[in-house]
């Protein structure tokens, strides 16, 4: 009976070339993504002096005041007209 029994490994067959293409692009897509989340939880600023300018306006050339909303064209009245029957 214990000759009978095989412990031998099973045979795996070689991985193919498009298996193994598909293999590397899942983890450089992995590490990609990866290097993306941190990049958005980890923000890297050039420098501290840019981040003291961007709260205070350089000049008044800069700063633009919102125009006023001009009103719409597109809305005409509509003609008040009797129902025909």
């Amino acid at each position: 009976m214990a000759a009978e029994l095989d412990f031998s490994p099973p045979e795996i067959p070689e991985p193919t070339f498009i298996e193994n293409v598909l293999r590397y692009g899942l983890f450089f897509g992995a590490i990609f993504q990866l290097i993306c989340v941190l990049a958005i939880i980890l923000p890297v600023s050039k420098s501290h002096k840019t981040d003291s300018d961007s709260f205070e306006p350089k000049n008044s050339e800069t700063v633009k005041k919102p125009k006023a909303t001009a009103p719409q064209i597109s809305k005409k009245p509509k003609k008040e007209t009797k129902k025909k029957r």
